[in-house]
């Protein structure tokens, strides 16, 4: 299932209805933003820039790009030497992995609008044949870019600290226990990692800029 801003609104209210902890995110803080990402490159460009740091990097980082070569597409990223991508917030190892992406998509080795049809776990696959992509790249991206109804992304720390704090467990619950957790949001556990990740931002005094 693909959300739309109304979906997105019906799904909240049905996981508020069977589950006390993310209603009290909503009763306290108000629905969570429809935050979504292009799809494509500029939405992968903008996942990798997250991998392993605070959304104000990456989207900072992100904008400096968008600056720099107008359109993000593959070949206007081509366009740009180490030192640029550097300066502009890349390490080497995701300027590397984007570099790779977009020769991949140049010469028609890959292509994002093959994903569209496919189903979560058949995206994902297709996903993770990416260097660079990992389990939660690729989910983040089916979830911001492709608007999955039931993407989680597992091994988000974000998400793992919002559930061991609305759910007051003693620590951090690992990857394991964070996805075990989220079983009982399907078919919607998107939505409830939005509902996590506005939970996270807003305690952090974060609220506007995810």
């Amino acid at each position: 299932m693909t959300l739309d801003e109304k979906t997105f609104r019906q799904a909240i209210l049905k996981l508020c209805d069977q589950d006390p902890e993310l209603a009290g995110v909503v009763t306290k803080w108000g629905n969570p933003p429809f935050w979504t990402h292009e799809q494509g490159f500029p939405g992968m460009v903008m996942t990798i820039l997250a991998q392993q740091v605070s959304l104000e990097s990456a989207r900072a980082a992100f904008n400096k790009l968008e600056k720099a070569v107008g359109t993000i597409n593959p070949d206007s990223f081509l366009t740009l030497a180490d030192d640029s991508l550097k300066s502009i917030g890349f390490s080497r190892q995701k300027a590397s992995y984007v570099r790779g992406l977009a020769e991949k998509m140049v010469t028609g080795a890959f292509d994002f609008d093959r994903l569209k049809p496919l189903g979560n776990d058949a995206a994902r696959k297709a996903l993770l044949e990416l260097r660079g992509i990992g389990v939660w790249t690729a989910d983040t991206y089916l979830l911001f870019s492709l608007k999955r109804a039931d993407a989680w992304p597992s091994k988000d720390l974000a998400l793992e600290k919002a559930i061991q704090e609305l759910m007051n467990l003693p620590s951090k619950p690992d990857t394991e226990e964070a996805d075990r957790i989220a079983e009982r949001w399907k078919p919607y556990r998107a939505v409830a990692a939005r509902i996590l990740w506005h939970h996270y931002l807003c305690v952090r005094g974060r609220r506007f800029t995810a």
